[in-house]
């Protein structure tokens, strides 16, 4: 399937001329995306969407990922140590189910930036600690303090 329109350049707002920050004192340049025309032809080709389709080889799926490699290293660690849930649930709608937070490797703070930012703590100890990265945050060696808090005030929701 295929949409084509045309819209008001967005870049130049339809004047054809673009004005950033190296063109001063009533200097302009032809702006790029149209080409001087002010107008943009947008071309948006698609499948039309039919149901969601299965993936082969997962696993397991998490919620977010906050930039941690998460594999599997025998005998190390295993997926399901990394919270998610099971691929079939997920594939049957099931909300993740409690503490599948990445908890053993991330502190509320860390991984709700990323996963959800309404339930990302607003902590007086986590703002003592601006300017560290999370795993260099003073309380993060015993961040299941955290998460029991987090628990706590947050009910442990999903």
């Amino acid at each position: 399937m295929k949409i084509e329109i045309d819209e008001q350049c967005p870049d130049c707002g339809g004047t054809g001329l673009y004005i950033g920050m190296a063109e001063r004192d009533g200097a302009a340049v032809v702006c790029y995306k149209c080409k001087g025309a002010g107008k943009f032809h947008f071309v948006h080709e698609y499948e039309e969407f039919t149901g969601r389709k299965t993936r082969e080889g997962v696993k397991r799926v998490f919620a977010a990922n906050p930039g941690i490699v998460i594999g599997e290293r025998e005998g190390v660690c295993y997926l399901s140590g990394f919270g998610g849930m099971p691929y079939e649930d997920w594939i049957a709608g099931l909300p993740f189910p409690r503490n599948s937070e990445m908890r053993k490797y991330t502190c509320p703070s860390w991984f709700y930036q990323t996963a959800d930012y309404s339930k990302n703590p607003k902590w007086d100890e986590c703002y003592e600690s601006l300017g560290y990265t999370f795993s260099n945050c003073p309380h993060f060696t015993k961040k299941e303090n955290c998460w029991l808090r987090w628990d706590k005030e947050f009910g442990g929701q999903k």
